[in-house]
Formats: structure tokens, C-alpha cells, sequence
């Protein structure tokens, strides 16, 4: 915000105690006096002068001489501070206030703020809150979006930092460009690194660091993919495999535990035999809360989950853990799965949230379940995120469609599912026949009743 008036004035002031007795000299401190909007504030330069040396019209020393030119030059640097201080509020939209350029000034400023140094001291705080209020795996993927934006910075501007206020829409669009060339990322893995960043900007602007967000024009759009789930025939396939060792199997039945059950890895990893509990119908229920968001999950076990549940219940990892079932790291389970699906011929890629698509889709979605059953079943906050998981699979489109041929080659007239213009064609066909009879009977009334009207 400009101001509506400003003023920078330079001035000798007498000491309280004389600085020398020397008769031809009248030795005082330079003062400096700045003005804004009528409120002014002084303080001295800590420099001395002769009052016989001066020149007020001009505000400086008068004379050539090299203790003149020093003094001179050294009052034209502080008028530039000054100039500075006002350019660096206008810039970032701040009111210019003589409180503001004083401290400028005089040094009593805060260091400016650096995007990786408020970055660090963002994911130092997310890890102390680790695993109170965020899993260890998004502090990690801060951690990597920091050391992207990082190596982004030195790439592009050869430097190891950079303040906030240098931020601008040719950086995020730059970075963007960078994460997808020299990084080879994805579109979609690209904006997740972008979308850890702007937590950042706009933490930096809740905190008045700066006050414009450089990401006000960016429009990032993410690539839909189609996350296939498990077929009800692959489904089949992988549950009836045999394998020869054991290790893949309990990766398997694990695996089947969560198509029937839609838990995501880390709440399969952290099922205690305490969340099963028994549900309003008397059966075995899954009654827990979700690690991700903390929304609750109330799931009622399915025959093939109880199966896979039993078989385990002596494993030893389950005893000493308390665990449902012997769950090893995500990064193994998808390990192991990418084996089990070459063994099975599956031609998918296996990985544990295809489980959880699975159960969202193939197993109750395709078996008519209410898709806001399966939302609460699944632990999602709208519907929305749960239509991502409703990818029909191509028995369930060719049975519909079947169904359909059938309602459309029924013939009775009566058939509630006709379409209104096929009623209308059957009308004119009845119309049209009532007229024949008329003309070959001369008798109109002889017409059948149950045709006279279409249903």
C-alpha cells in the first residue's frame, strides 16, 4: 500500500555533552528523520560533523575534501536503503510504515524466509506428530518432494536456496516442466510432488511471509486411469491356485482376505484379533477405523474372509503380534504378487490396492450391493471416491445387456418396460386393423374389448 505522504530528512543535533572545546568547531551527531503519513521518527547516523561544514538546503557536507566526499557518499547509501525498503513493501503489498523503514534501516529485521529452510522446518514438524497424526510414508513423500524441489533449485538457478518472495508462475511452471523431463516423472506423479509443494506457499502466506500465491494461475489436470480390478474369473482363478510354497500362498490368502474385505494394506496390517466383534445381525464384523483418515470401517465378514481369518489364527506371527493375519511389508506383499500373478497367468499386474478395487467393484458393486453401503464398507467420506472404484467389469456389462434385449423382445402390450414409442407404433397397428375389420364386418362394435387400449 503506497503512502499518502513521505519525507527523509537529514540533520545535525547538539549533544547533550559538549564533544569538543576547540573554539573553531561545532562538532554534532548527523541525525537522520523519516516522515510517513505525518508520523515521524529520527535517529542518529552515529556519525559527527562540523555545524561550520554543513549545508541544511542540501543536507550534506559542504567542501571537497575527502572526509566531505566520505560523509556524502555514506548518507546517499542510507537514502538508497531507504528507497529500498519501500520498494520491497510495495512489492509484496505491505503498508509502508516509518516504523517498517526504520527498522529496515537500522538492521532490526527478521532474516528473510527461504522455501527449502521453511520446507525442512514443515516436515520436522510432520515427523514429530509421526504416527499421532500422519503416517511415516507421507512424511517420507514430503521429504522427497523437498529433495525435488531442492535439486530443481540448484538446476535452474545454480544457487542452494531462494526466498519465498522470488516465487513466482514461471517457477511453478518451470518446475513443472522439470519434473517431467529431467525427472521423467508422470502427470499425475508430477502434480503430487507440485501439490506437496503448494502446502508449503501457502503455509508461507498463512505465516505473512509473502502475501501473492505464485500458484494462483497454475492448472494442473491429472490423467484418469483406468484401475482395473480382479474379474470375478480371475478372482476364481487366484483363489483356486495351488502353490508349492507356502510363502506365496500366505501372500495370497492375504491378498483374498482383503478382496472380501476392502481393507487397505496398512488396516490389514494392523487388524488385531480386537477389531473383530460381533454385529447388529449376530455375525462377525470388522469394527475398526481407518489409518489414513481415521473415518470408521464396520465390515460384516464374508464366508471366504472367515475361512482365510481361521486358517491363520495360530500362526506364530499372529500370536505374537495379535494380529488377524501375518502381514509382511507392503513393499514385499507387492513383491510376492507380481510372482503370484506370472504363476496364475493372470495378465494384470497384481498389487495390494487392486484388492480393495476388487472388493469395491467385483465383489459387491457387481452383486448389487447399494454403492453407499459399499461406501461405508470401504471407509470413504462421499460417494464421489467410491464411483472410482465402481469400474464394472465385462461379465456384469454383457448380463445387463441381456437383460435388457429381453424387456425390449417382450410382445405383450401390457409390458410396463415398453418404451413409450413403441406403444405408439403398437396404437396405430391396432388403429389401423380395427379400420380393416370395420370395413369387411360393417360392424365396429364386434371388435374384441381387450385391444382397445394399450396398457
Amino acid at each position: 500500500m503506497l503512502e499518502s505522504s513521505f519525507g527523509l530528512t537529514f540533520f545535525l543535533k547538539s549533544p547533550q555533552k559538549k564533544i569538543t572545546t576547540h573554539r573553531k568547531t561545532d562538532i554534532r551527531y548527523v541525525y537522520m528523520r523519516i516522515t510517513v503519513d505525518g508520523i515521524p521518527k529520527e535517529t542518529s547516523t552515529k556519525r559527527k560533523w562540523d555545524a561550520n561544514r554543513w549545508d541544511q538546503k542540501t543536507e550534506r557536507a559542504t567542501g571537497n575534501k575527502e572526509d566531505a566526499r566520505a560523509l556524502n557518499f555514506f548518507l546517499d547509501s542510507m537514502v538508497m536503503k531507504v528507497h529500498q525498503c519501500k520498494s520491497d513493501l510495495i512489492y509484496n503489498e505491505q503498508t509502508i510504515t516509518t516504523q517498517k523503514i526504520m527498522d529496515y534501516v537500522l538492521g532490526r529485521i527478521a532474516p528473510k524466509a527461504k522455501v527449502l529452510e521453511e520446507f525442512q522446518l514443515h516436515n520436522d514438524e510432520m515427523l514429530a506428530l509421526v504416527p499421532k497424526e500422519y503416517a511415516k510414508g507421507t512424511h517420507e513423500r514430503f521429504v522427497t518432494a523437498r529433495s525435488h524441489v531442492g535439486e530443481f533449485i540448484k538446476f535452474k538457478y545454480h544457487v542452494d536456496d531462494m526466498e519465498f518472495r522470488e516465487l513466482s508462475y514461471e517457477f511453478i511452471k518451470d518446475y513443472e516442466f522439470y519434473l517431467k523431463t529431467v525427472r521423467k516423472c508422470s502427470n499425475n506423479t508430477t502434480l503430487k510432488y507440485i501439490s506437496n509443494f503448494k502446502k508449503i506457499v501457502l503455509r508461507a502466506i498463512d505465516k505473512e511471509i509473502i502475501t501473492t500465491d505464485p500458484f494462483k494461475r497454475f492448472r494442473g489436470k491429472k490423467t484418469k486411469l483406468m484401475k482395473k480390478p480382479l474379474s470375478r474369473q480371475q478372482l476364481t482363478i487366484l483363489e483356486n491356485h495351488q502353490f508349492s510354497t507356502p510363502r506365496l500362498a500366505t501372500v495370497r490368502d492375504i491378498f483374498i482376505f482383503q478382496c472380501y474385505t476392502g481393507l487397505a494394506y496398512i488396516d490389514a496390517f494392523n487388524l488385531k484379533k480386537s477389531d473383530i466383534k460381533t454385529g447388529i445381525d449376530g455375525e462377525q464384523w470388522i469394527i475398526s477405523a481407518r489409518q489414513k483418515t481415521g473415518s470408521p470401517i464396520n465390515i460384516p465378514l464374508l464366508p471366504k474372509a472367515v475361512e482365510i481369518m481361521e486358517k491363520y489364527r495360530c500362526h506364530p506371527i499372529c500370536l505374537k503380534r495379535g494380529s488377524v493375519l501375518p502381514v509382511s511389508s507392503n513393499q514385499k506383499m507387492n513383491e510376492y504378487l507380481k510372482e503370484i500373478a506370472d504363476l496364475c497367468q493372470l495378465d494384470c499386474t497384481l498389487n495390494t490396492h487392486k484388492a480393495r478395487r476388487t472388493f469395491g467393484s467385483t465383489v459387491t458393486l457387481n452383486n448389487h450391493v447399494p454403492i453407499h453401503v459399499v461406501k461405508e464398507m470401504l471407509g470413504h467420506h462421499s460417494v464421489k471416491q467410491t464411483e472410482q472404484y465402481a469400474l464394472t467389469e465385462e461379465q456384469a456389462i454383457g448380463r445387463e445387456m441381456q437383460e435388457l434385449k429381453n424387456r425390449l423382445n417382450k410382445k405383450e402390450i401390457n409390458n410396463p418396460n415398453l418404451s413409450s414409442d413403441k406403444i405408439l407404433r403398437l396404437e396405430a397397428e391396432i388403429q389401423e386393423l380395427k379400420k380393416q375389420l370395420a370395413k369387411q364386418n360393417s360392424d365396429q362394435s364386434s371388435f374384441p374389448d381387450q385391444y382397445t387400449s394399450v396398457a
